[in-house]
């Protein structure tokens, strides 16, 4: 099975794709989108446009995506839910199954602490994958999105166990 892990952003989208076979996980690429400057619509036809590429070019089989986690500025998170939308609609659009995940659900499966930090997933990824140097913040965030996807989690199968739901989120 061949995954597209995507971590959406709308300056930069990460993405990393992995194939496992049995038990193995097997690192295929990993890069970032970069939208550039402009308008709105401008920056999503980008993320758009280099997600169908990235499709194209390795045609894989499932996507998963992190879902958008509630910013304290809303306009950030508005704008986030749309590059998070474009990222999905170039999936769909290639006929290919989405499945999400939380931040804490990405962090919990790769690096088994659901808080962990960015680095601590980053170099996690680097292990599990044996991968020779340190990826980018981007694409490690896709890259566990996609390794969470293949270990199988699914909402709340991760343990949530000693976490109390803080303001519409796990604390």
């Amino acid at each position: 099975m061949r995954i597209l892990g995507i971590d959406p952003g709308l300056q930069v989208t990460g993405f990393g794709i992995i194939e496992t076979e049995n038990t193995r996980l097997l690192y295929i690429a990993s890069g970032c989108v970069k939208s550039g400057a402009g308008d709105l619509a401008t920056r999503l036809k980008s993320i758009l446009e280099g997600l169908k590429e990235v499709i194209a070019a390795h045609t894989p089989g499932e996507v998963a995506v992190e879902k958008v986690f509630v910013n304290t500025n809303p306009q950030s998170t508005l704008l986030l839910g749309q590059a998070r939308g474009t990222a999905i609609c170039a999936a769909v659009l290639a006929g290919l199954p989405v499945s999400e995940y939380t931040a804490l659900q990405l962090k919990q499966s790769v690096v088994g602490n659901g808080h962990a930090a960015k680095e601590q997933v980053q170099h996690m990824v680097r292990r599990l994958l044996a991968l020779p140097g340190e990826p980018s913040p981007d694409a490690a965030d896709a890259l566990a999105c996609a390794i969470c996807h293949a270990h199988g989690a699914k909402l709340g199968s991760i343990s949530t166990r000693g976490l109390r739901l803080r303001r519409g989120r796990l604390g």
